[in-house]
């Protein structure tokens, strides 16, 4: 079952009116899309994918609230074709979650997963860019372990690198984690594939690149008094987030709402254990004058 990271914050945080236009730039498999649909009267939510396929299941799985959703496949940097496509130049809030949806994650043919055997592919949209293997197999090895270390914060990057080179061509997900464990042994509990797995779905998808997009664009569509809401997962897009919010107070085009980072509680990290590095902020945008 797809299980919303931070679902009542977000809304608590949206602060959504039943007439308002509200715009989910991740809707992934429809989770919070569906729960702000829910509480619109006359108003209603685009609902924003860069992944067709998810895109695809979200419209499934909110069908029977389809009259007050608006769909978009597209991009972070293309978010103001999907206003445009429904005659809006500004909507009231907008949310972003920026985790990898469970289906992408647990799907083996998507190619996240270090834990099935799959093709190395990492793309959030199959029909655009090249796969990860593209960068396994043809990138030098110091320009790897740079893309390793500062994408994935990974410190054992340089002994990463070597070992991945040493085992061209690495064409499944399974090869590639099996290379990097033999290379650097598990220490804790997480499997020691996991930070140069980020870091190739990060650069596959220009991740930090489109959320600079976001941010950027996301005070210029969202109406004074509307807000934004983002949820991080990780130090580099906090990071990015906290001082865009940050910047905007300082300009006094909007307030910080959450003084201090918002994290889930222990009951959803008991429930839904990949929510634990969830990090959700928000800003109000000030009123025109």
């Amino acid at each position: 079952m797809h299980v919303p990271v931070m679902l009542a914050e977000s809304l608590e945080y949206l602060a959504i009116r039943a007439d308002g236009i509200y715009l989910d730039a991740t809707a992934g498999l429809g989770g919070h899309t569906r729960a702000i649909a829910e509480r619109l009267t006359t108003g209603f939510v685009i609902a924003n994918d860069r992944d067709p396929e998810s895109l695809a299941t979200a419209r499934q799985n909110t069908a029977e609230l389809s009259g007050r959703i608006r769909f978009h496949n597209g991009r972070f940097s293309e978010l103001r074709m999907a206003l445009a496509e429904n005659g809006l130049a500004r909507v009231d809030g907008l949310l972003a979650d920026l985790g990898v949806s469970r289906y992408q994650l647990t799907d083996p043919e998507r190619g996240f997963s270090l834990m099935s055997e799959g093709p190395l592919d990492m793309r959030m949209n199959r029909s655009e860019g090249e796969p990860a293997s593209e960068i396994v197999n043809t990138w030098a090895e110091k320009a790897l372990a740079d893309l390793i270390y500062s994408l994935g914060e990974e410190r054992r990057s340089r002994r990463i690198a070597r070992a991945i080179v040493r085992a061209r061509p690495i064409h499944t997900t399974a090869r590639l984690a099996r290379t990097i464990e033999e290379a650097v042994p598990r220490t804790g509990r997480l499997h020691p594939a996991t930070q140069t797995f980020m870091a190739l779905r990060m650069a596959v998808n220009e991740e930090l690149e489109e959320l600079d997009s976001l941010l950027a664009i996301a005070p210029e569509i969202v109406s004074g008094g509307g807000r934004i809401a983002i949820i991080t997962f990780t130090s580099l897009e906090d990071r990015r987030v906290k001082q865009s919010f940050q910047a905007l107070a300082r300009e006094g085009r909007a307030e910080i709402l959450t003084r201090h980072v918002v994290r889930p509680g222990e009951a959803e990290i008991a429930e839904n254990a990949p929510s634990r590095s969830a990090k959700l902020r928000a800003v109000q945008m000030a009123k025109e004058r």
